[in-house]
């Protein structure tokens, strides 16, 4: 008989793309997946995983078998949600996906307060973009995520996920304490020309909203330096290097030689949980998500 939890980290590896990724999300150590997979190797008699670089890939045999692994996680899921439901409380494990800022600025207190109150829950948060966690809650890889996409740039939902929104969360203009915008009340998008810009790499949520807001305006933005987290940006800021537009959440306080101005109109981003349909009925479901807007209204 094929073991699950050897099932579930190809199936990890599968969705993640790496056996350090698929460690990652399992709270495992890349060498304990490795195990596992060797294992299934050794039980199925069959090479699943092959070296491509400094990477692996997966084998044909072994995308069939992480396709059933994937059916049969599906109805282990549907049995603990069941059991859940049927105790009433929060319970089990809980696997939360979340983006850096949210990780960072709202995650602890939610992870801690439901710890504090659940004591039968387990909940583990792992940091991912949400164009990623998207996915990875719908092919089950993930039990919530929190996501955020901006007013002009809505995230897409596949079918069979559903969403409760957590809040909106404003962006503010930051600039050198020298910059001519230091000074002003607000700055409208039509002033925003000729500017150096910092901001995060093509392909974010954040890079997308400020080059479509930016040729909506009529500028093409001068995008100087790149980076992912928002304190590399706020101390490039610092160093008099360009300017940003970056959110509130997480963003802690403001480094000497950074000046905040208030854009007109705000730019805005979401935030939503997401989570698979059938998962619902969990309690632990209902509360994450109801701890999630509490700690926000806060």
């Amino acid at each position: 008989m094929l073991d699950l939890q050897r099932l579930r980290a190809l199936h990890a590896v599968s969705v993640h793309g790496s056996v350090g990724a698929a460690a990652t999300a399992l709270g495992y150590t890349p060498s304990a997946v490795s195990q596992q997979i060797a294992k299934l190797e050794r039980e199925t008699r069959t090479v699943l995983l092959q070296r491509e670089g400094r990477g692996v890939r997966l084998t044909a045999e072994a995308l069939h078998l992480a396709q059933t692994a994937q059916e049969l996680l599906a109805l282990v899921e549907r049995a603990e949600t069941e059991l859940e439901e049927r105790r009433g409380v929060p319970s089990g494990r809980l696997t939360i996906a979340a983006f850096a800022s949210a990780a960072r600025g709202l995650l602890p207190g939610v992870l801690a307060d439901l710890a504090a109150r659940h004591p039968a829950l387990e909940a583990r948060l792992t940091e991912i973009d949400p164009h990623l966690s998207v996915g990875l809650v719908a092919k089950g890889a993930v039990d919530l995520a929190v996501v955020h996409d901006w007013d002009i740039s809505p995230l897409p939902v596949p079918p069979g996920v559903e969403q409760a929104v957590i809040g909106e969360d404003r962006c503010t203009l930051l600039v050198p304490e020298a910059h001519p915008f230091a000074g002003r009340a607000a700055v409208r998008r039509e002033d925003l020309g000729g500017q150096r810009w910092v901001c995060q790499p093509p392909g974010r949520v954040c890079h997308d909203w400020l080059v479509r807001t930016l040729r909506a305006a009529g500028h093409e933005p001068d995008i100087v330096h790149q980076a992912d987290e928002n304190p590399t940006l706020v101390a490039l800021v610092a160093a008099g290097l360009g300017i940003c537009v970056i959110p509130r959440l997480g963003r802690g306080p403001l480094p000497a030689g950074v000046a905040e101005v208030a854009l007109e109109p705000a730019p805005v981003r979401r935030l939503y949980a997401l989570w698979r349909a059938g998962a619902a009925g969990r309690p632990s479901v209902r509360e994450t998500v109801r701890t999630l807007q509490g700690h926000w209204q806060d």
